[in-house]
């Protein structure tokens, strides 16, 4: 077993920095600041939550649970800290490039149906 983890850290860090590398590319890629936003918040937090559990299966001990514990952390608050942002953007004004199927989040807030929504 202890002939595998050496391979199995090393491959899960180069997937990790695989799934940076592509939120990378897709922040610089992506056409308005929300597709952006999922870009980075979603590759970015899995790509460091591997690279994290990668280190985990390299070291020992607490080392390796504070690593663990790090990434559980990081995957369960960064898809809420993206959202929040970009709740903030669209009430601050910041327009999504829309396709055929509109900003359902604009349609919703001016219907006035809606009300959680203006919290």
């Amino acid at each position: 077993m202890s002939a595998l983890l050496p391979w199995l850290s090393s491959a899960l860090l180069l997937l990790g920095s695989l799934l940076g590398l592509i939120g990378a590319i897709g922040v610089l890629r992506l056409p308005d600041s929300y597709t952006r936003m999922h870009a980075a918040s979603k590759a970015g937090a899995l790509g460091t939550a591997l690279i994290l559990v990668g280190t985990a299966a390299a070291s020992e001990g607490a080392f390796a649970l504070a690593a663990l514990f790090a990434a559980g952390v990081l995957l369960a608050t960064a898809p809420l800290a993206a959202h929040a942002m970009a709740r903030a953007a669209h009430r601050a004004g910041i327009t999504p490039v829309t396709g055929p199927l509109g900003d359902a989040l604009a349609e919703a807030e001016g219907d006035g149906e809606d009300a959680p929504l203006r919290t």
